[in-house]
């Protein structure tokens, strides 16, 4: 299987080395801050431009999520196995939704692994801008490949028939949430390349959490119906709130979504941050 890092990989790389090295770690505050967003620009934007050579990996990785709308969407809700859900596509779609956000970023670590590989992430480390803005800037190319594909499928999703809002202030909602979701599992993702040095290992580990963390989650049925111990790891899973906020979003019209939920996804962002800020050197190893 070829990662995302090998699309372009070289060049783009040594722009990114090349403007990285102009955002000098500056003394103060405002300028730490500017130094910070500068940087996760500049790595965001880098991922945008792998995405533009290979546009087709969006489509090919919107199947899977597709097939679980159109089959088995479809199978469950002529089966009426979750009568009090009112229109199950419905319930359905913003878990689909946010399970193609966290197959697209979970395997984003494989890019670290990669650059470890081909000497890119030794160049990078040396530069004197702070990790945490490395971590930040593979966050958001997550989240735009996850809103490109997002895209997709509430398109299909209102071309089957299924009742969305699609009004301005939901679908900004959608992909701030989609951006945020994107950007856990990524880092996620990332704090596992940091703790398996070979892509083999990667791969087998990040296929074996992303079926737990799927159906551990509100995406395909609903919490009151899991038993108990399944409810609790529901609570602690960050997909149960993504979906939630997508559900709200997209089904409710709730253009704000629940603070639990965005406070929930933020926490785990922040957390993670932190932790592969820190570990990031040590992918070197």
């Amino acid at each position: 299987m070829k990662s995302d890092s090998s699309v372009g990989g070289s060049g783009v790389s040594v722009d990114l080395a090349t403007r990285l090295a102009e955002a000098v770690h500056p003394l103060s505050l405002g300028e730490r801050v500017a130094s910070f967003v500068a940087a996760s620009l500049v790595v965001a934007e880098v991922e945008a431009r792998r995405l533009r050579h290979d546009p087709w990996e969006v489509v090919t990785r919107a199947i899977q999520p597709l097939l679980w709308l159109t089959i088995f969407g479809q199978a469950v809700a002529r089966a009426r196995l979750f009568p009090g859900q009112g229109d199950y596509l419905s319930f359905l779609a913003p878990g689909i939704l946010a399970q193609s956000v966290m197959f697209t970023s979970i395997f984003y670590g494989l890019a670290i692994i990669w650059e470890r590989d081909a000497g890119i992430l030794q160049k990078i480390l040396v530069l004197p801008v702070p990790r945490a803005s490395f971590v930040a800037g593979k966050g958001l190319g997550a989240g735009l490949r996850a809103l490109i594909q997002g895209a997709v499928i509430i398109l299909v999703a209102i071309a089957m028939g299924i009742p969305l809002e699609v009004a301005p202030l939901s679908l900004l909602t959608c992909a701030v949430a989609i951006v945020l979701g994107a950007s856990v599992f990524a880092t996620l993702s990332m704090l596992l390349a940091t703790l398996l040095k070979t892509r083999e290992r990667f791969m087998g580990i990040g296929q074996v959490l992303t079926m737990p963390l799927f159906f551990a989650s509100n995406a395909i049925y609903p919490l009151d119906i899991m038993p108990s111990w399944l409810r609790i790891l529901a609570h602690l899973n960050p997909l149960s709130y993504l979906v939630e906020l997508l559900r709200q979003a997209l089904v409710a019209g709730n253009t704000l979504g629940a603070p639990r939920d965005w406070l929930v996804l933020l926490a785990w962002l922040a957390v993670l941050q932190v932790i592969v800020s820190r570990r990031y050197d040590r992918v070197m190893l």
